[in-house]
């Protein structure tokens, strides 16, 4: 590393600013907030917090137009475990460009890399994580002023900063190569990180060319060999050697790699936990590598995340991770255009306007857009893309009658030239008052694994918070979670959600679900906004 760069006239091994020189600008100091419930709804204990929480729902009838709504309530109890574990994250498609992106910016984070820009000098950071960077209220002071606080203030969690990465890969490039290769990060922060990764190695993945585009074949120089049981084996000897070599306590590993074609759902195939060990053992062509990675976790104990739109999570790994009593949760992350697809269609149903046409075009130059320029890469993100509307048209039969739907197109395009940044434009047409329509044109220009990187850090943080949670209800012998981890939901593209679960793409009510959960573990109610205290005159309450 250059001590001499720029004027400053020292800098650390690990690129920490250490120089009291003009140029420098001291890194943020973060603010460190504890939220502490004073409520008998709640004990703050060495080993765990325990909170009461009296949940309220409706039960609802339909009789013909006659609707009857019966409030129920059940008194829920939590048991948060209040240590936090080391971390350990095993990324599948680790030199990729998400890969290297979280990999080199919990680096940055860590030792306190600034680097210069043509802006000045910058000052690594996670923004766009809501774990790290997103608030909530609390509520409000003697003052009326409003109280709000990160997410990782209410219940313990694990820093990104203390999270060890490794995994797999195709490519045998080093990580320190893959950054470079990758052309997200600034020259110089490359330049920095350069000497703290090259030493990191991918481990060879599991390369199965039907599954991805044949343009990935000049990648796939660090493959495995053998059966599929074989390299599912290995895949687990890999994450115990991981753990044991790293010495942590836990492991999670999540899917960034190449987004696959679907995988034909078949009785005697995937559609049980058994079925899927034989098909496995048997080599069968319809078991993913995807698949079999995430078989390999749940037979570790390691929770697992698809982070791509192939169906990884078919009903025989499913039912594997609930008998094992493992979180898993897909699929895609959701960082982009899908994000604002959630959250415009929300709105305008919700105004009472009715989408009739949504058409959405992009054009992206990374390696995620080269995979999908094949037919049937680009199926399976289509199907994510789409279905995200789904829930929300059903929500309102005023305006869409049975079976009806908006007309909705997906188009991605991989023009090189673009690299990383990503570009979305959206077109929507709504019906309004008296047979008039609106059209709304948006143009997002999406720097792709900069937005997906802090959705990795949140998956696996939120995942290992619920990893420690466990709840009763009524008094009964407390449980798990469901193994499907749907409250992640706000993260991906297309939740999957457990069996008879409503499936939620509504992103402000995704967001309130992980928010209310948080709340519900120190003894909070839901945030319901009715703020009466300022409803009525001259109330004090």
């Amino acid at each position: 590393i250059n001590a001499e760069y720029m004027g400053h006239s020292r800098l650390s091994v690990a690129g920490i600013l250490d120089c009291a020189c003009s140029n420098c600008t001291e890194l943020p100091t973060m603010s460190v907030k504890v939220v502490k419930v004073a409520s008998p709804n709640v004990q703050y204990g060495p080993e765990e917090i325990t909170s009461s929480y009296n949940y309220t729902r409706n039960e609802v009838t339909q009789e013909g137009e006659a609707i009857t709504v019966t409030p129920k309530s059940v008194a829920y109890t939590f048991h948060t475990q209040a240590k936090v574990p080391k971390l350990g994250v095993m990324i599948v498609g680790w030199g990729g460009n998400n890969g290297t992106t979280v990999t080199a910016a919990t680096i940055a984070n860590r030792e306190g890399i600034t680097w210069r820009t043509k802006s000045g000098i910058q000052k690594p950071d996670y923004f766009g994580s809501i774990t790290q960077c997103a608030t909530m209220r609390m509520g409000f002071a003697a003052d009326r002023s409003e109280i709000n606080v990160p997410y990782n203030s209410v219940v313990p969690m694990v820093h990104p900063n203390d999270i060890v990465f490794g995994g797999w890969d195709i490519s045998s490039c080093n990580m320190a190569e893959s950054m470079e290769r990758a052309q997200v990060l600034d020259f110089d922060l490359q330049r920095q990180l350069y000497p703290l990764m090259k030493d990191m190695m991918p481990l060879p993945g599991i390369y199965v060319p039907d599954y991805i585009a044949a343009n990935q074949k000049d990648r796939a120089d660090n493959v495995l060999t053998g059966t599929k049981q074989e390299m599912m084996e290995k895949i687990r000897q890999d994450i115990r050697e991981f753990k044991a070599a790293k010495n942590v306590d836990k492991v999670i590993v999540i899917w960034s790699a190449n987004t696959e074609r679907f995988s034909d759902i078949q009785s005697g195939l995937n559609d049980t936990a058994g079925a899927m060990l034989k098909s496995i053992a048997n080599g069968e062509s319809e078991v993913a590598p995807s698949t079999l990675y995430a078989v390999a976790s749940i037979l570790e104990g390691c929770a697992f995340i698809n982070g791509s739109p192939q169906n990884t999570l078919v009903p025989g790994v499913i039912e594997l991770a609930a008998q094992k009593g493992v979180f898993v949760a897909g699929d895609d992350f959701k960082s982009g255009q899908t994000k604002m697809k959630s959250v415009l269609v929300d709105f305008l149903v919700g105004a009472g306007l009715k989408p009739v046409s949504i058409v959405s075009y992009n054009h992206l130059g990374n390696n995620d857009g080269k995979n999908l320029s094949a037919p049937a890469q680009f199926r399976s993100k289509e199907i994510t893309k789409t279905n995200v509307v789904d829930d929300m048209v059903a929500s309102n039969d005023i305006l869409y009658g049975p079976g009806e739907h908006p007309d909705h197109c997906i188009v991605i395009k991989y023009i090189p030239s673009v690299g990383d940044s990503k570009r979305a434009m959206d077109e929507y047409t709504s019906q309004i008052f008296m047979g008039g329509r609106n059209t709304i044109a948006m143009h997002n220009t999406c720097e792709d694994s900069l937005l997906a990187s802090p959705l990795i850090i949140d998956l696996v943080i939120l995942a290992e918070l619920f990893q420690r949670v466990t709840m009763s209800v009524d008094g009964a012998a407390a449980t798990p979670l469901n193994s499907v981890l749907s409250i992640l939901s706000y993260l991906l593209k297309a939740p999957v959600v457990p069996e008879n679960t409503p499936l939620i793409n509504a992103l402000s009510r995704q967001k309130a679900c992980i928010e209310n959960m948080l709340r519900a573990l120190v003894g909070l109610t839901p945030d319901d906004n009715l703020l009466l205290e300022f409803k009525i005159p001259g109330c004090e309450c």
